[in-house]
């Protein structure tokens, strides 16, 4: 008979490869968005995240990408420069693609730790970043291990698109630029309110600059009234990505319902 993997092996089900969750600053690794920002150079954060779970799918937790990365390296990530991994996978998930995914998605998946990615449209048409900067100190990724709470909401549904509607004012880009600055000093700082700020903000530059992000025809679901529940009885609440997804809730004690992430950092690190 068989042996069926243990539940500490869940690896073997779901396959090596991080997943990432993308914090404020989203959209601006698009170039649409970045040739934009009056700043020049806009942030966003991601963060790495071990495959301690199976996410759900079209839910922001870069599972399209992350599904190339297992057919290319079944066996994890190479010990190869990451810079390098990063624009092999780009290259293979936007084969062909019209509307590419952006890279962040990539560098999420690759680069372990806390990430904040600045974005200028005069670095290489903005598709890749022109600095990553990285923090993997343990008592960083414990803290936010702590205070993050995922709470399960609803994949995007089919035939659901965030670009129907294009309201790219440059000051509401600056302004989206801004939070994955003001996001990853707030992390560093193990600052819950500063973090929760900043996910509010980012979430507001959405709504004015893409309305379709959490309001669209082919979602059924009150995700902004969702997410404003959760803001009213917490620190702060962000979703994973347009459309749904899961939400991110910040709060020092429990939340009903939610589950716990555990953050990769660099080996060297631990």
């Amino acid at each position: 008979m068989t042996q069926a993997p243990s539940a500490a092996d869940i690896t073997s089900v779901i396959g090596k490869i991080p997943y990432r969750m993308a914090f404020a600053g989203g959209w601006i690794d698009q170039p649409f968005v970045s040739r934009l920002n009056p700043d020049k150079i806009g942030s966003m954060v991601v963060v790495a995240i071990e495959p301690t779970v199976r996410f759900m799918d079209r839910s922001g937790m870069a599972t399209g990408t992350r599904k190339v990365a297992l057919r290319m390296w079944k066996d994890g990530i190479p010990q190869r420069p990451a810079g390098e991994l990063v624009r092999e996978l780009y290259a293979e998930e936007n084969r062909n693609k019209t509307d590419p995914s952006g890279s962040q998605d990539m560098i999420g998946l690759i680069h372990p730790g806390v990430n904040r990615l600045d974005y200028d449209f005069r670095h290489e048409g903005g598709v890749f970043p022109c600095h990553i900067e990285s923090n993997n100190d343990p008592a960083v990724a414990q803290w936010l291990e702590r205070v993050i709470h995922v709470v399960s909401v609803m994949p995007r549904p089919e035939g659901y698109n965030p670009l129907g509607i294009k309201d790219l004012d440059p000051q509401w880009i600056r302004e989206l630029g801004r939070t994955g600055r003001d996001c990853y000093d707030a992390i560093l700082a193990r600052d819950i309110h500063g973090l929760s700020r900043s996910l509010k903000k980012s979430m507001a530059c959405w709504a004015k600059l893409l309305p379709h992000t959490l309001r669209h025809p082919t979602i059924a679901m009150d995700l902004v009234g969702l997410m404003e529940y959760y803001q009213s009885r917490y620190a702060g609440a962000t979703y994973s990505g347009c459309g749904g997804g899961y939400l991110y809730v910040l709060s020092e004690d429990p939340v009903p319902g939610a589950f716990k992430v555990k953050v990769r950092i660099a080996k060297e690190s631990r």
